[in-house]
C-alpha cells in the first residue's frame, strides 16, 4: 500500500530532526513538503539536497504547493503562538494535525499512556519533550497507587534548545503541569525545566517525584519497569539511571506540601531518567529533541493506519 504523505512545518531543528526520522524509519509515512520561513536555514537545504519538495512561504507557501491535495498529515514544529492559526487553516483544508509546540488545542497524546486514545481526533498535541519522557512514569505509578501530587524535572543542553523551545518556555511549564494530570493521573502536576549550560553538554536527564498512596513498592517498581520498555520500543536511549526510590512520608507527622494544598502522609516515589538522542540530526545529547519527534513519528503511523481502515472499511 502506498505510503502516507505529510509535511513538516518548521525547519528548525525539531522539524529537521522529524523529517530525518520519517524518511530513514517510517514504512508508513512519506515526506510530501518541509516548509519554512528562512531560505538560508539549514533544515531547509537539508531537505532540498534530500530531494524533498520544500517552500519557504510558511504554511501559505505550503497551502499554495501543487502537492498539498495529497498532504494527509501535517506536523506543526513551529511555536505556540503561530499553531492556532496553522490548526485552523490545515484542519480546514481537511488535513490532520500533529501538534509537536506546547500550543495544547489537541488532546493531550503520549502513545504509551493514551496513544490509541485520539486518533480520530483532527490535531493531537505531543505536550512537551519533557511531557514525553516523564507523564509516562507518572502513569506508570498511578496504575498501582493513586498520585496525589506529580512533579518531574527536565534538565536539557543549552544548545538543544533552539529559538522556538526558548520562546515557549512558559507554555512548556503550563502544558506539562497539566499533562501530568489530564494523562498522567496526578490530582495536581508541576513541572520545572532546565538549561543547562555545561561544556561539554549533558545528555537530557529527568527527574520524577511522586507523592502517592503507600503501596506494593515491587509492583511499583515493575510498573515503572515496563513502561520504560515501552518507551524503548520507539525511543531506545530512553533508560533508568538507578533502581526507582521509595520514602515512607508522614506517619505521626504528616508532611505538609504547600503544591498540594495541606498535609501530605503515604509514599515517595524518585525516578530518575536518562534520554540519549539517536542522533538522525543533532547530536546524542539532544534527547529531548529525539523523544520529541519519535513520539511524534509514532502517532503520525497510529493516524495513517486508522485513515487506511476507515477508508478500506
Amino acid at each position: 500500500m502506498a505510503k502516507t504523505k505529510v509535511a513538516i512545518v518548521g525547519s528548525g531543528n525539531i522539524g529537521t530532526d522529524l523529517m530525518i526520522k520519517v524518511m530513514r524509519l517510517s514504512d508508513v509515512l512519506e515526506m510530501g513538503a518541509f516548509v519554512g520561513i528562512d531560505p538560508e536555514s539549514d533544515g531547509l537545504k537539508r531537505a532540498e539536497r534530500l530531494g524533498v519538495p520544500i517552500t519557504a512561504g510558511g504554511l501559505d507557501g505550503l497551502v499554495a504547493m501543487l502537492g498539498f491535495a495529497d498532504i494527509d498529515i501535517v506536523f506543526d514544529a513551529t511555536s505556540a503562538g503561530a499553531h492556532k492559526r496553522h490548526s485552523e487553516v490545515l484542519i480546514a483544508h481537511g488535513k490532520r494535525v500533529v501538534d509537536l509546540t506546547p500550543a495544547a488545542i489537541g488532546p493531550y497524546t503520549i502513545p504509551p499512556v493514551n496513544g490509541d486514545a485520539n486518533l480520530d481526533a483532527p490535531n493531537v498535541n505531543m505536550v512537551t519533550c519533557g511531557g514525553q519522557a516523564t507523564i509516562p512514569i507518572v502513569a506508570a505509578v498511578n496504575r498501582v497507587a493513586k498520585v496525589h501530587y506529580g512533579e518531574i524535572v527536565a534538565s536539557i543542553a543549552s544548545k538543544s534548545a533552539g529559538p522556538g523551545t526558548r520562546a515557549n518556555i512558559d507554555e512548556f511549564t503550563e502544558t506539562t503541569s497539566a499533562a501530568i494530570r489530564d494523562v498522567g493521573g496526578a490530582a495536581r502536576g508541576k513541572a520545572i525545566i532546565i538549561l543547562n549550560p555545561a561544556e561539554p553538554p549533558l545528555i537530557m536527564r529527568d527527574t520524577v517525584y511522586c507523592l502517592c498512596d503507600d503501596g506494593d513498592r515491587d509492583a511499583i517498581a515493575k510498573s515503572v519497569e515496563d513502561m520504560v520498555a515501552e518507551v524503548q520500543t520507539y525511543v531506545p536511549g530512553y533508560r533508568l539511571k538507578q533502581a526507582v526510590q521509595f520514602e515512607s512520608i508522614g506517619g505521626n507527622a504528616p508532611l505538609r506540601i504547600p503544591e498540594m494544598g495541606g498535609s501530605f502522609t503515604g509514599l515517595k516515589v524518585s525516578v530518575f531518567l536518562e534520554v540519549e538522542g539517536a542522533a538522525h540530526y543533532l547530536p546524542a545529547y539532544a534527547g529531548n529533541l529525539d523523544i520529541m519527534t519519535s513520539a511524534a513519528l509514532r502517532t503520525a503511523e497510529k493516524i495513517a493506519l486508522r485513515m487506511r481502515q476507515e477508508m478500506a472499511a
